[in-house]
């Protein structure tokens, strides 16, 4: 799965022991979009790129620091990556003020693929939260993901443990936004995670969103990870007894940008896919694997996973710029328009673009025709017949006869 290579009374006790806090009011003030757009970002590991430099080129205000661990050599107290106790830290602060300096927020990631987590290492719900708490109160969060997989998911005690604390934080902060973030796989998600949504369902646990990580998993391309979502989409219906509408609204997609640990690759054609189907389908969240791979390797078709670059041609940040435009924002424009005219498109005689059909996957722009007409589809799309649908469902575009 993941990842490569690796409240007032408590922030005054902080304080008085001379331990540097930021507070909730040192937190911009973001809406909630913002937190279910935000792309991962470690910001002790994988050559840490300059997140306000990411925000201005492209629009993004909040990011997924990673990860929160238990200390490698045991116990339950929160670290960053199991080396660095929060308690001692300063180094992410600064980072994190200054990203709030600069009109932006961040949300913090406990657990990832890899390391000791803290449902392991703490006894109980209240335990592993108390550790959480320290983590929530030191940096004046607003929001917080549990990222529950391997080989943490495969403990019973461990996940209720963090399913547990995720309850209780939300309780004890009201208004913190947290995520839950598992395996994805062709059927939605696997036996673990499907035992994870059954804990939470008993726990009476309802988070922001469930989002799945559809790579590392035979996956190929965006329909396929399309087709997960859905398959994920009818698993919260059936164990929440949710209707659709709420289903989509407690979904998420957490995917990895370029080339995945398995070596599936993932384009930028393929974000838009994602994103097309996100928005029209109201999901609650949008992120991907991570900032530090969001740049072009020096050979950009390299056959090999890296933690730095993304392994696929880009420009530098170009895939955290569809985590903005899941927020609503319009990134700035950083690429040379093309000088070329555009080519007239056909208007009398035949369709020379090629006909709808009911099994393809088209995404917003794709054009198709289909009675003499020629259609564009607005977004994600699949055998919903443009001359029947474009009114009823407003998917596709009537573009005029051929």
């Amino acid at each position: 799965m993941k990842r490569l290579l690796f409240a007032g009374a408590g922030v005054l006790a902080l304080a008085a022991a001379g331990i540097a806090v930021a507070t909730q009011a040192d937190a911009a003030t973001l809406s909630s979009n913002w937190y279910a757009s935000a792309p991962y970002l470690m910001p002790f590991d994988n050559s840490p790129p300059d997140p306000v430099e990411v925000m201005n080129a492209t629009g993004q205000k909040a990011f997924q620091l990673a990860f929160i661990l238990a200390p490698s050599g045991g116990g339950c107290t929160p670290t960053w990556d199991g080396t660095r106790a929060v308690s001692g830290d300063t180094e992410a602060l600064s980072l994190i003020n200054r990203i709030r300096d600069n009109g932006g927020d961040v949300s913090v990631s406990i657990g990832g693929y890899g390391g000791t987590k803290l449902g392991q290492t703490c006894g109980s719900p209240e335990a592993t939260a108390a550790a959480y708490q320290q983590v929530v109160t030191k940096y004046g969060l607003k929001a917080m993901d549990f990222d529950l997989e391997e080989p943490e998911y495969e403990n019973t005690a461990a996940v209720h443990n963090e399913v547990g604390a995720a309850k209780i934080l939300q309780q004890n902060n009201p208004g913190l936004y947290v995520s839950i973030t598992t395996a994805g796989t062709a059927a939605g998600t696997g036996w673990f995670g499907t035992q994870m949504l059954l804990e939470a369902k008993s726990q009476g646990l309802t988070p922001a969103n469930f989002s799945i990580m559809p790579f590392d998993g035979g996956f190929n391309g965006g329909s396929s990870q399309v087709s997960a979502l859905e398959a994920f989409h009818t698993l919260l219906m059936n164990t929440f007894g949710w209707d659709s509408a709420t289903a989509y609204a407690h979904e998420g997609i957490s995917q990895m940008n370029g080339r995945s640990d398995a070596g599936e690759y993932f384009y930028q054609a393929d974000f838009q896919t994602t994103l097309d189907y996100a928005t029209s389908h109201k999901l609650a969240r949008y992120t991907n694997w991570s900032v530090n791979r969001d740049r072009q390797c020096s050979d950009p078709n390299q056959s090999t996973t890296s933690g730095t670059c993304s392994s696929v041609p880009q420009t530098a940040w170009e895939f955290t710029k569809y985590s903005a435009r899941f927020a609503g924002a319009t990134p700035p424009t950083t690429t040379t328009p093309p000088t070329t005219a555009p080519t007239t498109s056909p208007t009398g005689g035949s369709c020379t673009i090629v006909a709808w059909s009911a099994t393809t996957v088209y995404v917003g722009g794709n054009q198709a025709g289909q009675n003499g007409h020629k259609y564009t589809a607005k977004w994600w799309t699949q055998n919903e017949s443009p001359a029947t649908h474009s009114g009823q469902w407003d998917v596709w575009t009537d573009i005029g006869t051929c």
